[in-house]
């Protein structure tokens, strides 16, 4: 009757900040084609607005000011004009960005099973 140790904690935001990352690296061979990048202009703002609310969910609301300035530099809906090296500077600052918040947030696992192991045993 063992089984695995399970978590003290989930890390909801990893699997949108990786796969923020990958869209925004890949992105940059479709950075000249207008048509093309639309597309990941979606998927980043999407999933930067995803990570916000498991951000304000976990309590660690200063991740959002990031993640809400990407999901603003990356709308699709009313887009700014950037280009050039600056551009694609912040692609990579950006998915750096993602891969953190990922990482760093962190809420507790309801389901622990570890601490319910012993009775009356304090951690």
């Amino acid at each position: 009757m063992t089984s695995y140790p399970t978590p003290e904690f989930r890390r909801p935001a990893l699997a949108p900040g990786i796969l923020g990352a990958i869209v925004l690296i890949a992105g940059l061979a479709l950075i000249d084609n207008p048509g093309g990048f639309l597309f990941i202009k979606f998927g980043v703002a999407i999933l930067a607005l995803i990570m916000c609310v498991f951000s304000w969910q976990a309590g660690q609301w200063w991740w959002i000011i990031g993640l809400a300035a990407i999901a603003v530099a990356w709308n699709p809906i009313w887009p700014f004009a950037f280009s050039g090296q600056v551009w694609v500077a912040t692609q990579f600052v950006a998915a750096l960005l993602f891969v953190a918040v990922g990482l760093q947030v962190k809420v507790v696992n309801p389901e622990d099973r570890n601490s319910r192991s012993k009775p009356g045993v304090r951690r």
